[in-house]
């Protein structure tokens, strides 16, 4: 059953696997990279990956995670 496609109104998923939020620390220097696309292609097996937030500015938070900080200057 873990295996089998799950469906309930608009969501379709290829399994009942959930992946909870993780912290990855991947972001260099507090900044999204290619490891963020590395990271959810080895997870791709799961029926849903649940993202993780990013901490509020550089002085908080885990070592090598996304801040808010640093993505407002990329838009």
């Amino acid at each position: 059953m873990l295996l089998s496609t799950f469906a309930k109104g608009a969501l379709q998923l290829k399994n009942h696997v959930v992946m909870a939020p993780m912290t990855r620390s991947r972001a260099l220097h507090n900044l999204p990279n290619g490891l963020r696309a590395v990271y959810y292609k080895q997870c791709a097996g799961a029926g849903l990956v649940i993202t993780e937030g990013t901490s509020p500015g550089p002085e908080v938070g885990y070592p090598r995670e996304i801040d808010r900080a640093c993505c407002r200057n990329l838009t």
